[in-house]
């Protein structure tokens, strides 16, 4: 089994080891606390947490009527995430699972993915999130580098798997039907699926190493419950991370680091009365952060249903499964929000019910905030954080009545200090690299001792690589990736604050701006566009962009685009782009 390579946070100690300090100190520290919702309190006794097991647990018991997963018209109760996510455990450590293994996770939002998260945990495993989209060479890097012992996967992707199986050390392959977990409905929504698939290329696996869905359940039920003891700093996941610019390395999650964001998060929005009801759209792919801990975990704790959308990227079905199931919650990234307010059937959607939104993930455009507002009356709330963090760093309070253009005030037990390349902060105002410390933080990355070193300061905070500042209110407002910034003659250029701009012309629908070489000025700045007219031009974008930036900034090329390369998350790849624009 691997072993991972753990490096300590050099001087960090967990929030209930540290000092106390006075109010006026903390307040001196950390300029944020003085603006904190009334009733938030400043820090969380993160060592009193259990793990991800005690949720669970507790939540089918005291929720057991109740939907947890609502997805394709049909409804999974509590009671049954309960009794289906032990049938797994029971038979994973029938098949030979330690305390420890890795199991991956090949899944769009689909009720199985509830089952197999909390099967897995059960059972004392540690979860592979995985890209059900991932080609072949993606798959096998990420299976051999976490040392996946099991997967389970989607069927429709059974023919990636078994292009991998030859190249991997899997010991089963579970396959699972769109519909598992659902009953008789279930099994109806199966055949269903099976007869649309048939264009899909045939697949054959290893005789002995796949097993449905179905019949792993069954088979589960007459094993014995055989009690695993979870410790919350176990690791929990193996979360994937940095894809889009490199060589994507996991983040060691324990049940700590996810208990610690779920109770920040919660605290943070006031909603941990178990007695309302809600209901939270979860559009975002549950391999995701943002989702696996926003959406699945913190309404697993507190009884409420994860309405699945398992193909966002269906316009239509989104907004029709929308307009038929009232929800309370919704979490999604400036592309879900774009996506929703330009829909011609947007109007079919009942909104009222809305408790709050949040934008995360990438950063949400002003241009798109408004509209949103205008459409729902319900102003994004967006908030900030990573994979490495799980995932939540900071928020704008809840209840805001105007989008701020910010990431708001960080989360309680969480510190924030913005500092120059030395890892010096910098002064009040200045731009510098988010560095964070909290409960949240990850435990290092897996088997990259010397990546995990290069990621964290002296003094024990993770470098996200995020420029940001800090207002005098602290609050912080991101200024770009440090990664994304352009040159333009000695002159920084930010391609979110092009992009803003860009946004608010009426004949753009979306648009990414990065840098190309340029003899003349080093870099320069290209936008790339998605009309919604027709008609708009290059002269009218720059006589826009104009208007409203120095002249460095002005965008010197414009690159017209039928649709923006994405992540399954709805992240831009300004990679792919940077790669496809010419130098001038």
């Amino acid at each position: 089994m691997h072993q991972a390579n753990v490096i300590e946070h050099g001087a960090q100690a967990a929030p209930s080891e540290r000092r106390p300090v006075s109010k006026a100190g903390q307040a001196a520290a950390h300029p944020w606390l003085a603006s904190y919702p009334p009733g938030v309190p400043a820090e969380i006794d993160a060592a009193r947490l259990g793990s991800l097991v005690e949720l669970f647990e507790t939540s089918v018991t005291s929720f057991a009527d109740r939907p947890a997963m609502l997805c394709f018209g049909a409804a999974m109760t509590y009671a049954t995430l309960g009794q289906q996510a032990r049938d797994l455990a029971a038979w994973l450590r029938a098949e030979g699972l330690a305390k420890g293994d890795r199991v991956a996770i090949m899944l769009p939002n689909v009720p199985a993915y509830a089952l197999a998260i909390f099967g897995i945990l059960l059972a004392g495993g540690t979860i592979v999130n995985t890209n059900p989209l991932y080609t072949p060479r993606e798959l096998t890097q990420q299976l051999t580098d976490s040392g996946a012992r099991f997967l389970i996967v989607l069927e429709n992707f059974g023919a990636t798997v078994a292009s991998v199986v030859p190249d991997v050390a899997l010991d089963r392959v579970v396959l699972v039907g769109p519909g598992d977990g659902l009953g008789l409905k279930g099994r109806v929504i199966n055949l269903a699926s099976r007869h649309v698939r048939k264009a899909v290329p045939p697949f054959r696996l290893p005789d002995g190493l796949a097993v449905p869905f179905a019949a792993v359940l069954r088979r589960g039920r007459g094993l014995p419950r055989a009690a695993i003891q979870v410790d919350p700093e176990d690791l929990a996941f193996l979360q994937y991370t940095g894809g889009t610019t490199g060589v994507a390395k996991a983040a060691m999650l324990s049940h700590r680091n996810i208990m610690a964001n779920v109770e920040q998060s919660q605290l943070w929005f006031d909603s941990k009365d178990p007695s309302i009801e809600r209901c939270c759209v979860t559009a975002l792919p549950l391999y995701h952060i943002f989702a696996l801990t926003a959406c699945f975990f913190q309404f697993m704790r507190t009884g409420g249903a994860c309405l699945l959308i398992p193909n966002p990227r269906d316009c239509d079905g989104m907004v029709k499964t929308l307009s038929r199931t009232p929800f309370t919650h919704l979490m999604g990234v400036n592309t879900l929000f774009n996506v929703l307010i330009n829909h011609p059937k947007i109007g079919t959607v009942d909104f009222s019910k809305l408790d709050f939104v949040v934008g995360g993930g990438t950063a949400v455009q002003r241009a798109v905030a408004e509209r949103w507002k205008a459409l729902t009356g319900n102003t994004i709330i967006e908030g900030y954080g990573l994979s490495e963090t799980s995932p939540v760093v900071s928020a704008n309070p809840r209840g805001m009545r105007a989008f701020s253009g910010t990431i708001g005030f960080p989360l309680p037990s969480t510190e924030v200090s913005i500092r120059d390349a030395a890892g010096q902060p910098v002064p009040l105002g200045q731009p510098g690299e988010i560095c964070v410390r909290g409960p949240q933080v990850m435990r290092g990355y897996w088997n990259r001792p010397e990546e995990t070193a290069l990621a964290m300061t002296a003094d024990g905070f993770f470098r996200t690589g995020d420029v940001a500042i800090m207002l005098p209110d602290g609050q912080f407002k991101i200024v770009d990736r440090m990664k994304d910034m352009i040159l333009v003659s000695g002159f920084n250029v930010y391609p979110n604050e092009v992009e803003e701009v860009l946004a608010t012309h009426p004949g753009v629908l979306e648009c990414a701006v990065v840098g190309a070489p340029n003899a003349e000025t080093g870099e320069m700045v290209v936008a790339h566009v998605v009309r919604k007219d027709p008609a708009l031009t290059l002269e009218a974008i720059r006589a826009h962009a104009r208007a409203q930036l120095t002249g460095y900034k002005v965008p010197r090329q414009v690159i017209f685009h039928e649709t923006l390369p994405k992540t399954n998350v709805g992240k831009v790849l300004r990679r792919m782009l940077r790669d496809e624009t010419p130098e001038a």
